[in-house]
């Protein structure tokens, strides 16, 4: 991941939308992924424990365009979540831009833009997109 990286998964209703702008249901930079994952990491997060089973499936990846040291790319995704005998399944588009680094690619910014109509009965929507 960029130093500058972003994670944002943008309203239902505005996947376009600036997250300066606009309310989003995540919004996160590198510090707050980080904190996430120690979070999640740790046993004292109830939500997740015992921890979800999870499975991503993702497909159609294509190459948008390329500016220099950047490239702008999407994906279908499929994410399924097992707790608690319960299975939630996310559905939509990644939207990435990634930039060329030192020896590789990173993420500088992925926006998860989900294809459900409601966050209802998906409201615990969490960090696994």
């Amino acid at each position: 991941m960029a130093p500058d990286a972003r994670y944002l998964v943008p309203p239902l209703d505005a996947p376009d939308a600036n997250h300066r702008d606009t309310l989003f249901l995540i919004a996160d930079d590198r510090r707050t992924l980080a904190s996430r994952v120690r979070q999640l990491l740790s046993s004292t997060t109830w939500a997740e424990n015992p921890h979800s089973r999870t499975r991503r499936l993702i497909t159609n990846v294509r190459l948008l365009a390329v500016n220099g040291t950047e490239a702008r790319l999407t994906a279908n995704f499929a994410v399924s979540r097992f707790q608690h005998e319960q299975p939630d399944v996310y559905v939509g588009q990644y939207r990435h831009v990634l930039v060329r680094g030192p020896s590789s690619l990173l993420f500088c910014e992925r926006r998860s833009v989900l294809d459900l109509e409601t966050l209802r009965p998906h409201g615990k929507l969490s960090f696994i997109l």
